[in-house]
């Protein structure tokens, strides 16, 4: 069987990101209800942004929980792919997280997703979510850790070994793999107050292998990723591959 064609932010080939995306919606929205139920959430009508929003997903929810959203992705396939599947409402726009474009505290709520662990500078872009957050504002994250497990799925099974990679070589590097504490340093450098970090796990690990390997060889579709292999919160154990958190902005 030939390898199947790897390819980012296209819907005719094996798409890494979104098929992140997709199996870690349902841990996204249930931490962002969660975080929002604990710590106050910004009133219907208040400003959400969303940065690596990718084919729009997690945008849509917020969207849905009746905050104004703007959707930001570095891909302006990804920005088309969005608007294609969920039409208006949403604010697309295609730009950098180290360079975002909008105004000083024009949101009350920043969710970064796929981003943390692609950048090559972290220290810009959170200097950009605490400059676009207003006071009091929450900045909200996910992200992948650097241990030997995390390296072995990441660097290792994602990207090259060939029977299950689904990324194109080179996304990640261990460097951009970051621990909680070294992201609660740039929080801090940048005035955000560090409140939580939540770890989040496949159900029974073994399902992520089946499902990857199921959807390179064309029996599953992305959107029954999900079901094939369901994420949980893990808020109980020190974050061993991906893991949630939020900061405040004073």
């Amino acid at each position: 069987m030939a390898a199947p064609h790897i390819e980012l932010d296209s819907p005719d080939a094996i798409d890494g990101r979104h098929i992140r995306a997709v199996a870690f919606q349902q841990v996204r929205v249930e931490y962002v209800r969660s975080v929002l139920a604990r710590d106050g959430a910004p009133p219907p009508g208040g400003r959400a942004l969303v940065v690596g929003s990718g084919r729009g997903d997690l945008a849509a929810a917020l969207d849905g929980l009746g905050l104004d959203v703007t959707a930001v992705d570095p891909s302006p396939s990804a920005t088309a792919l969005a608007r294609r599947r969920h039409g208006d409402g949403i604010l697309y726009e295609t730009a950098t997280a180290e360079d975002l474009g909008h105004a000083d505290g024009s949101f009350d709520l920043a969710y970064y997703a796929d981003t943390f662990e692609i950048t090559p500078d972290l220290d810009r872009v959170v200097g950009h979510a605490a400059r676009v957050l207003r006071p009091g504002g929450v900045l909200m994250y996910d992200t992948v850790t650097r241990t030997l497990v995390s390296r072995l799925i990441y660097l290792g099974a994602f990207q090259a070994v060939p029977q299950t990679r689904i990324m194109p070589r080179g996304r990640y590097a261990a460097a951009r793999l970051r621990p909680p504490a070294e992201v609660a340093r740039v929080l801090e450098r940048h005035g955000l107050r560090d409140e939580d970090v939540c770890g989040f796990r496949p159900t029974r690990p073994r399902d992520l292998v089946t499902a990857v390997l199921a959807r390179r060889r064309g029996r599953i579709t992305d959107d029954d990723i999900a079901e094939a292999c369901p994420f949980v919160l893990d808020p109980d154990h020190r974050p061993v591959v991906t893991y949630l958190g939020y900061a405040r902005k004073p």
